[in-house]
Formats: structure tokens, sequence, C-alpha cells
């Protein structure tokens, strides 16, 4: 919808920005160098930006900090697509937003939130081995607690990253409302971004629709559908409950409506080995990306006392 704005270009799905800076803290600009810029070009998703290699050097040249190359890569794909600005989705980018803002403090987010059992009724059909939530171990035994947990991550971190940021920087919307009052919401949107409200952010499937059977909603390019995902009909009840089991808190806050006011005894315990699971899980993500960070603070300052001395 966005990206049929006549003044904004979206790209899909790209991920590379705070992947080729993984091990950098929050609020560090690093220095560009020529490792930096082969990492963004050779980053598996990076085409999707549909820039050519001369771009990218173009980008470069006049860049000095990996956000200055950074924003030269968008302002790049907006003129290449006749626009005066750019703008990225990629969901994982709701983990991050500390570091996007401390790079690009003029950016705007918009978080779109979605009923967390539709969003694992789709996750379920499109995570694959090594893919999404899959890569997690406890998928095997447990895929529905693993996209409970997922989402409710995911979610809770956008919120709470984004209220820090303030309206001005970050703007919240819910799917189920997007579907159901589209220019409503689109006008609100645009609002926000200071943009002025244009029709064809609506019809942005005008053209493109295909009709063959076994199309997802997204690649068959339907117009706004709702009802697509429904988990009062399409979700086993001992998904349902466990997932609500693990993630009802959070439905409840967005307000989404619960299909039960108890869990049972059985999926109480399921759900408390799985958050626990989860729990220690993310105790050693977090302890290791720490290590990461100071062995590359280290190797940073060793670089450094190399060239003074």
């Amino acid at each position: 919808m966005l990206d049929n704005h006549p003044q904004l270009a979206v790209a899909n799905d790209s991920h590379f920005i705070p992947r080729a800076i993984k091990q950098v803290g929050i609020g560090i600009d690093p220095v560009l160098t020529p490792e930096l810029i082969d990492a963004v070009r050779t980053y598996h998703r990076f085409h999707r930006l549909g820039l050519s290699e001369g771009a990218v050097d173009e980008a470069a040249s006049d860049a000095r900090t990996y956000a200055q190359f950074v924003s030269a890569l968008y302002s790049l794909l907006a003129q290449a697509h006749g626009k005066l600005l750019a703008g990225e989705k990629t969901p994982d980018y709701v983990k991050v937003l500390p570091l996007l803002h401390g790079l690009f403090p003029w950016v705007r987010t918009i978080h779109i939130i979605r009923d967390g059992r539709n969003v694992a009724l789709s996750t379920l059909e499109w995570s694959k081995e090594g893919r999404g939530p899959s890569r997690f171990a406890l998928w095997r035994q447990e895929p529905v607690a693993v996209c409970a947990l997922w989402w409710q991550w995911q979610v809770s971190a956008g919120m709470q990253d984004g209220a820090r940021l303030g309206a001005d920087q970050y703007h919240e919307v819910k799917y189920e409302d997007l579907i159901a009052r589209t220019e409503q919401k689109l006008r609100e949107l645009a609002e926000f971004l200071d943009l002025p409200f244009a029709t064809e952010m609506e019809t942005y499937y005008e053209g493109k629709t295909r009709h063959q059977p076994g199309l997802s909603a997204k690649k068959a390019w339907l117009p706004p559908t709702q009802g697509l995902r429904d988990w009062r009909t399409q979700m086993r009840a001992r998904d349902l409950e466990l997932f609500e089991a693990l993630a009802g808190r959070l439905l409840g806050e967005l307000r989404y409506e619960r299909s039960a006011d108890s869990i049972s005894p059985e999926v109480a315990d399921i759900a408390e080995k799985c958050q626990n699971w989860w729990d220690s899980e993310m105790a050693h993500r977090k302890s290791s990306k720490a290590v990461s960070r100071d062995l590359q603070s280290a190797d940073n300052a060793e670089s450094l006392d190399a060239r003074v001395n």
C-alpha cells in the first residue's frame, strides 16, 4: 500500500541493515570500510532493493559512515522509482528499533500488529526448517508454542522500544483495522509520514491480481480481504489453548478476544515447560551476543593499537 504512494518506494524484506553490522553496539555508526560495503553487497537478500553494482559504488563514493552509505542506497532506490522517499518492510526490524533509530534518527516506524493466533496460522504454513521461528529447536516438538513465544517476543519488543521513541517516530496500526477501515487507516499513516493522502495506496492491487489456484494472498495480489486467516475455525482446540496459555496476556492487552477463560492443567504444564525453555534460550542468546560484542571490541582495540604503534 505504501509502496504504491506516488512519493514513496518501499523495499521488501531486505534484512541487511542490522545484519551487516551485527556486532556493533547501539548508537555506534561505524566508519565505512570496503569490508562493510562487501558485507552489504553480498548479503543474500540485498538484491531485493533492485540496485545495480554501479549504484552501490555510487552510494559508497561520498559516504564516510555506514549510516551515510545506507541512506544513499535508499535515496537511489527512491530515484530509481521516480519517487522522493524510500522505506523498508522487514518485519524482523521490529526487534532492532533502537539500533535503526540510532543510525537514522529521522526515520519513522510503522508497526503493524496482527492477532497472534492468525499470525501462527500463517507462520505454520510458510515457516520451513531454518527459516523464521522454525530455527528454534523447540519447533520440532511444539511449533505452536514457538509461534506464540516468537510473536510475543517480536510484538512486545516493538511496542516497548516504540514507546520510548514517541508518537512522532513510531506508530502502531492493527492489521485487522487496516483491512476493515482501509482508507481511514491509510489517511492516518499518511499523516504520520507527513505525506499527502493518495488514493493509489488503496488500489495497489489493480492490474496485478492473479486468480491461479494455490496462490497465497500475497502472490495473488488480493485487495484488502477479511477472513484470510481465522483462528476460530482454522485452529485446533489444543493449539489454541496452548497459544493463549503462553501469549494470552499480550492478546488481552491488545484487546483481542480470548477463546476460553481458563487453561487445562495438562496444557498449562506444557506451556510452563515451553516458557522455561524459551527463557533459557533467550538468556543464552543474550549472553552469546554480549561475548561477541566484547570480542569485536577487543579486536577493534588491537587493530587501533597496531595502527598507532
